[in-house]
């Protein structure tokens, strides 16, 4: 009789292989951690930016309903949105036209982040 030489394979993987899987799944981690921070920061960034639009439009539109014509100069003012506190720097300039008056407003973070700038001629009422 004679015995069969049966040679077993051996299944599964190498180390080699589960250390090139690991570090390629890492990898693939690390950029989606890294982009979903980006998304993260530019939505808070886009959020700060649509509060600090509203208040400078609320300025203005005050402005226009009191039907005020501004004085030359510069003025600083807070304006609180959802919560969130705002710096709003006024410059008033004359124009060609003693009627018209050039109205540019900066709104700023707190700590004097820019992040929202208008300028609009407002008229004699």
């Amino acid at each position: 009789m004679k015995q069969a030489c049966t040679r077993r394979t051996a299944r599964g993987f190498s180390l080699v292989e589960v250390l090139v899987a690991v570090a390629i799944v890492a990898v693939a981690l690390a950029a989606g951690s890294r982009a979903g921070g980006a998304l993260l920061n530019n939505a808070q960034r886009l959020s700060d930016v649509t509060q600090a639009q509203w208040c400078a439009e609320n300025r203005l539109i005050n402005m226009r309903l009191a039907k005020l014509f501004p004085d030359v100069g510069e003025s600083n003012a807070e304006c609180t949105q959802l919560g969130h506190s705002y710096r709003l720097i006024q410059n008033v300039r004359a124009s060609f036209n003693p009627n018209f008056r050039i109205v540019e407003l900066a709104v700023t973070t707190a700590d004097l982040t820019p992040l929202v700038q208008l300028a609009v001629i407002m008229p004699r009422y």
